[in-house]
């Protein structure tokens, strides 16, 4: 989510490495709809990272479009930040 350009915005991501070979989106919108957005994620229990440059370059791609390589990094650091969220809620 970001309100950098005065707008809240929100994209959501998918990776399935089984089938996908990287990321891909698959939800993205500004006001009402990234409200919507950031709200069914928190219900469901997926993270959310406020990150306004990677939403700006992610908000430009079409809906299922697989991430770019140039933003390979920034989305690998996304990964490992909800991984690490994810092994935090694991017992034990």
């Amino acid at each position: 989510m970001t309100k950098k350009s005065g707008r809240k915005k929100a994209v959501a991501l998918r990776y399935r490495p089984e089938k996908d070979s990287a990321p891909k989106v698959t939800a993205k919108g500004s006001g009402r709809v990234a409200d919507k957005i950031i709200e069914l994620a928190k219900m469901y229990g997926i993270p959310v990272k406020d990150d306004p440059d990677l939403i700006e370059v992610l908000s430009k791609l079409d809906i299922d479009e697989q991430i770019p390589p140039r933003v390979y990094i920034a989305v690998a650091e996304l990964l490992a930040f909800v991984y690490s969220l994810n092994r935090k809620k694991q017992p034990g």
